[in-house]
């Protein structure tokens, strides 16, 4: 048993009651208002020190799973700061990182309060709502892509985040509500018009569809591409939704890149995914500087002219691991490996002991998409350059593992009794 000498039975439960409200405010109100995460991190903050020993000892019963977050964790932070202080740079932006502190924070947090995961999947629900409501009316009062309160590709990020959570985590017999997320998720994303989340949101869907029971492993191949035909069909039959998606834009993208012009959104991304992979050739060990690509652009020509074209100066690859290979070297691209694999292999590992409903759902297996998702995004957007994705990333990362390790805990318990 956990010590309790720190706190009374009334402090424990209502940090307990706390958690679920902190839960339920990080799925509803990231996306709905400006600065959503900040009431999850006022409760977080709170709850911690109603029972600060009880967290701190639930970190040390986690042992060796708790040991390797917190390695990953340190290892995505420091590299930064030592590649900096080597090259003599600035170390930039930082404290875009420390917020990756929470994850292991978070994961202690959650193994001890126990909050039950229905919390985030009915607060995911609620966000995604008000997300596609703010895109419709982002949209109707003339606006290019909807994007919230801010980025409309971390706006988008956020929203297959946040449908990974409705969808995986909803309770047994709630599927109806989890559709009804993934097509508020899908409305929102569609209209910011970013590209980038598609790969995360085909992902969701093949593991939903594959790993369901539903009849044999054909019909759920047929049932998948009568799903994503069926989203291509209304992209294409709705006005103006074809633009929308950019994807008219996509195709003209193309047919510039082949006429050499690199002066538009995917020129520009092959451009600096070849401009990453010579910074890196070039430094395999320390990079160009964290928080420092711009140095490895200015040395195409046409960076260099006065005034220097717009995509010079956007700060990061729009690729993860293009901009901390680049930017930290070899030891830069562990580390994000790191940050990403850790997690998930932990999340699998949980997901395959555990019984597995007929139907794909649960905490371990909501992680281990999530965590698969926002890699998939970081393929296109330098997710750990924005303060709201890293922050969303450690969080709920951090919520599942804790929320998983519990559950396994609670089950080898019964398994002894």
């Amino acid at each position: 048993m956990l010590p309790s000498g720190d706190a009374s039975g009334t402090r424990l439960r209502w940090a307990q009651a706390c958690a679920g409200l902190a839960m339920w405010c990080l799925g509803a109100l990231t996306l709905s208002i400006p600065k959503g995460l900040l009431p999850f991190g006022v409760l977080l903050l709170l709850t911690t020190a109603l029972v600060p020993v009880r967290v701190a000892a639930g970190a040390r019963r986690l042992g060796m799973p708790a040991a390797a977050v917190a390695a990953a964790v340190a290892l995505a932070v420091g590299v930064p700061l030592v590649s900096s202080w080597m090259l003599g740079l600035e170390p930039g932006e930082v404290e875009s990182l420390d917020r990756l502190l929470v994850l292991p924070w978070t994961m202690a947090w959650a193994y001890v309060l126990a909050p039950s995961s229905e919390w985030l999947w009915r607060g995911s629900l609620c966000g995604l709502a008000v997300a596609a409501v703010l895109a419709v009316l982002q949209v109707a009062d003339g606006a290019g892509r909807a994007s919230g309160w801010g980025n409309a590709i971390v706006f988008a990020d956020v929203v297959l985040l946040l449908t990974v959570l409705a969808v995986f985590c909803r309770p047994p017999g709630r599927w109806r509500w989890a559709v009804c997320g993934l097509v508020l998720g899908t409305l929102a994303i569609l209209l910011s018009g970013t590209r980038g989340t598609w790969p995360g949101l085909l992902m969701l869907l093949a593991v939903l569809v594959l790993g369901s029971g539903w009849r044999s492993r054909r019909s759920r191949l047929l049932l998948l591409g009568a799903t994503v035909a069926g989203v291509a069909a209304l992209v294409t039959a709705v006005p103006g939704m074809s633009e929308r998606a950019r994807l008219q834009e996509l195709q003209r993208d193309i047919e510039r890149i082949d006429h050499g012009d690199h002066d538009s959104s995917a020129g520009a991304r092959l451009e600096r995914l070849r401009v990453a992979g010579r910074a890196f050739l070039e430094h395999p060990w320390t990079g160009v500087g964290f928080a420092h690509f711009d140095r490895a652009m200015e040395r195409l020509p046409e960076c260099r002219r006065t005034p220097a074209p717009e995509r010079c100066h956007l700060g990061h690859a729009h690729n993860d691991l293009a901009e901390w290979a680049a930017t930290m070297g070899l030891p830069g691209a562990l580390a994000l490996l790191a940050l990403y694999g850790v997690p998930l292999a932990l999340f699998v590992r949980l997901w395959w002991r555990a019984p597995r409903p007929p139907n794909p759902r649960g905490v371990a297996l909501a992680g281990a998409v999530f965590v698969a998702a926002f890699a998939s995004c970081g393929l296109t957007q330098s997710m750990f350059a924005h303060q709201t994705t890293t922050s969303f990333y450690a969080a709920v990362t951090g919520l599942l593992l804790g929320m998983a390790m519990r559950e396994a805990a609670t089950r080898a318990q019964h398994r002894q009794a």
